[in-house]
């Protein structure tokens, strides 16, 4: 399993970062974890071809995690795509791409395409669905999005990435990393308590509560950025590529 960073910043870019958007390859499938509103490029910047990614499996629907799958979409309509495109995401996710799609190309969603967008609305309580040679699992955690907000999970040839989401600290997040070979999680600040988010200090305290092969901190503030040094854990940059089973 191939995991890269594509997008490793906070809503607002903080350390120049994109959006969060990781892309996970193994078994020869393709998908990518969250898909914020920089991915498109993002992926352009770095080479990732949007016509490979066949799963999409979204945190929570605040723009900086799932405001990229508009454009992701429209791509595939204008480079001829015939794939057809899973989401998985919480539930609510199906009626808001239609609305996102509609507030930024309207007319977009009654548009006949040459593939299908198929939406699965993940349940939040650990259950699995599997699209081909993957497998998604979710639980739901602490974060206000208008929708629930999940930790998710990717596993495919015996090997497993799992990744926060945006949350406070929950129990949830040690269900989600146990057993996962790389844990990317949220370190929005050092150690302010800004609500919904988790804080560094926090995630330190808990760490050796989470039994994943490795621990890599992501979607960081400039306040995270700034004491980097001092961190006790690895943190992703936009680019960084780890291979699952060298972990």
């Amino acid at each position: 399993m191939e995991i890269t960073f594509v997008g490793s910043g906070d809503a607002f870019g903080s350390g120049g970062r994109f959006q969060t958007c990781i892309r996970v390859r193994a078994e020869g499938a393709t998908a990518l974890v969250d898909c914020g509103a920089t991915s498109l490029t993002a992926m352009r910047a770095q080479g990732v071809d949007p016509g490979e990614v066949e799963a999409v499996v979204v945190t929570h629907l605040h723009g900086d995690h799932f405001g990229g799958l508009p454009f992701l979409v429209l791509d595939g309509q204008f480079t001829r795509r015939t794939a057809p495109l899973t989401v998985f995401g919480p539930v609510g996710t199906r009626d808001r791409l239609h609305a996102a799609m509609e507030a930024l190309y309207p007319g977009s969603t009654g548009v006949r395409r040459r593939f299908e967008v198929e939406v699965v609305e993940l349940d939040g309580a650990g259950g699995a669905h599997r699209l081909g040679s993957l497998t998604v699992r979710s639980w739901e955690v602490d974060h206000a999005s208008g929708a629930p907000a999940l930790a998710v999970r990717v596993d495919a040839g015996g090997h497993a990435f799992a990744y926060s989401g945006d949350t406070a600290w929950t129990p949830a997040l040690i269900a989600a990393a146990d057993g996962a070979d790389v844990f990317a999680c949220e370190a929005y600040t050092w150690d302010e308590q800004v609500r919904y988010h988790l804080d560094y200090r926090t995630l330190r305290e808990h760490a050796g509560e989470m039994a994943a092969g490795r621990l890599i901190l992501t979607h960081m503030g400039p306040k995270m950025l700034a004491r980097l040094r001092e961190a006790e854990h690895a943190a992703a940059v936009d680019g960084l590529v780890l291979d699952a089973g060298m972990v």
